[in-house]
């Protein structure tokens, strides 16, 4: 679907793995693209060659945000204080971040809307982890969250305050549940990283691969294309929903299968090191894609082995190998 000339996007965290991701995807797509990010976690090295407006500053600050909310049609809130872990580290840090900014996104849009006809809609970054300790699969909209970390009920946080938003000025959003979004560009070498990225990393560098437990948990593994293509439509269409939306596509495939296909694409057997399970996860993950599929149609995603061979390829280019 073609997008509507000259509407003009705020992506939150733009710089970051998923937003990056999105900027070039809707500036491909004639979009006008700004970018508000503190640099925390995103790089400016993200959006190279990215035709951005490119501003760093925090959504914790109403004037950094008026700044930029100025005359866009759509914001995409992708900034947070990401990991589970991390979290469990700094509790209130994630609060802070995930919770609070998220509420000062709101206000500035709201804020902006009512200077024109109508204020922008809004997209927020929820997260599957809101899920928590409910063990039912798949994973459905309705179920009760049960959320079993920091950052989860800073998730939940997220979605709740963009849907009281929604239901008591009248503003256009939609909460989106991510479920292990994964590609180009996601970061591997740290402590927080992702599985995936983590994977590939250490699979490439010919060192082991980081397992917390015995590998047979699961997940609904959604390549970062999936999801700007997902976002993108929500934009162009300018989507909106009452209620959260999983952004996932019904998967569920083990750490275990993960590492079988990447020993295919990497070309040699990989080393596992089994480490303790961590605070905060949970075993099993899967999408409902009932509500994604009336709202998007349309959207076909990414197969699971194209989206690997893409993410090991990126990080073999960028390695120089």
């Amino acid at each position: 679907m073609p997008y509507p000339p000259a509407m003009r996007v705020l992506i939150t965290g733009g710089a970051g793995f998923i937003g990056a991701n999105l900027s070039k995807h809707l500036v491909e797509g004639d979009h006008e693209v700004v970018v508000l990010d503190d640099l925390s976690t995103g790089s400016r090295d993200n959006l190279d060659g990215v035709p951005v407006r490119l501003v760093e500053g925090t959504i914790l600050s109403a004037s950094d945000l008026d700044l930029v909310v100025e005359g866009v049609d759509s914001v995409v809130h992708l900034a947070a204080r990401p990991s589970v872990p991390r979290s469990i580290q700094d509790p209130m840090a994630s609060h802070l971040v995930n919770a609070t900014g998220t509420a000062e996104v709101l206000e500035a849009v709201r804020r902006a809307g009512a200077q024109r006809e109508r204020p922008a809609q809004v997209i927020v970054a929820s997260s599957s982890s809101v899920y928590g300790a409910n063990p039912i699969l798949p994973k459905r909209e309705d179920l009760a969250p049960r959320p079993v970390s920091p950052y989860a009920a800073s998730k939940l946080a997220t979605e709740s305050y963009a849907l009281a938003w929604g239901a008591s000025f009248g503003m256009d959003v939609l909460a989106v549940r991510f479920f292990n979004v994964f590609g180009p560009l996601q970061a591997g070498g740290h402590a927080y990283a992702a599985v995936v990225p983590a994977f590939v990393e250490a699979g490439l560098a010919g060192k082991p691969l980081p397992v917390h437990g015995d590998g047979t948990q699961s997940r609904d593994f959604t390549y970062v294309g999936s999801v700007c293509a997902v976002l993108g439509d929500a934009i162009a269409r300018r989507v909106s929903n009452p209620e959260p939306m999983n952004l996932a596509f019904g998967s569920r495939v083990t750490l275990l299968e993960v590492i079988a296909e990447l020993e295919t694409m990497i070309g040699h057997p990989l080393e596992v090191e089994h480490l303790p399970t961590r605070a905060g996860d949970v075993p099993h993950s899967q999408a409902d894609t009932t509500r994604l599929r009336s709202l998007f149609p349309d959207v076909e995603p990414v197969p699971l082995v194209s989206g690997l061979a893409a993410t090991v390829d990126w990080f073999r280019a960028l390695a120089g190998g």
